[in-house]
């Protein structure tokens, strides 16, 4: 534990993280990949906490605005999460980590309810904890679930894994002089609405002081280096 800067991480993955070059669905070489990067944070002695969105399998608000009543649609992104959560979990065990999946839907069967208290107990044993089912309520992202358990379990830094290297004034793969934020306040994130995430996930890590680190990460190594103290993407704050 010495060369990290952190003891307890929660890891945001988007759903189309899991897709790798594939166009939906779930590429098992990636996986097995992401899987490597986490299992090696453990063995470092990271407590980890993961959350997995669904959009490689299905995005409820885009469908409800098709065909779908939004709540339904919710609902099958909810269930979504949960198929990318237990295929990253099969992942890790095949590599000896203890993992245990937990939903904020009671789905008894297939793996546990999500309890708090149990979920922090399972954290200090070194079992990575994979939050799947977001809230458990219609109208939340899966941003918004990874900033409330990243609270709930007391993180000391909330990860958001995605394509891009960090946060940038406009899309950088669209807009090639998009300016590139190294470090920022929550505040100016909302004001200048850069959409690292929704605005209900910005607001409760402002008001509750957790630091959020937005990186690529298709870069391989970098979420150990970043663990290691690494100034990797771009690191969002309360206050500078």
């Amino acid at each position: 534990m010495s060369n990290l800067a952190y003891k307890r991480i929660l890891l945001k993955l988007s759903g189309e993280v899991l897709m790798g070059e594939q166009g939906a669905g779930i590429d098992p070489h990636t996986v097995q990949r992401l899987a490597s990067e986490i299992n090696d944070l453990c063995r470092a002695g990271i407590e980890l906490g993961l959350v997995i969105g669904g959009g490689n399998i299905i995005r409820g608000a885009e469908k409800a605005s098709e065909a779908l009543d939004r709540v339904t649609g919710d609902h099958m992104g909810m269930l979504a999460t949960v198929i990318n959560a237990l295929a990253m979990q099969d992942a890790l065990e095949h590599m000896g980590q203890q993992v245990r999946v937990m939903s904020a839907l009671k789905i008894n069967q297939v793996c546990e309810d999500y309890i708090r208290r149990r979920a922090v107990r399972h954290l200090e044993k070194g079992r990575v904890v994979i939050f799947a089912a977001g809230t458990g309520n219609p109208f939340f992202t899966t941003d918004s679930a990874a900033s409330l358990r990243a609270i709930e379990i007391g993180a000391d830094l909330l990860i958001k894994a995605t394509k891009v290297n960090g946060v940038y004034s406009a899309d950088p793969v669209k807009v090639a002089d998009a300016v590139f934020y190294p470090e920022l306040t929550y505040d100016e994130a909302l004001d200048q609405r850069l959409n690292v995430m929704d605005t209900t996930a910005l607001v409760l890590c402002r008001d509750h002081s957790i630091p959020l680190r937005v990186m690529n990460v298709f870069q391989t190594g970098a979420i150990m280096r970043l663990a290691q103290g690494e100034a990797i993407g771009s690191l969002i704050v309360s206050e500078k």
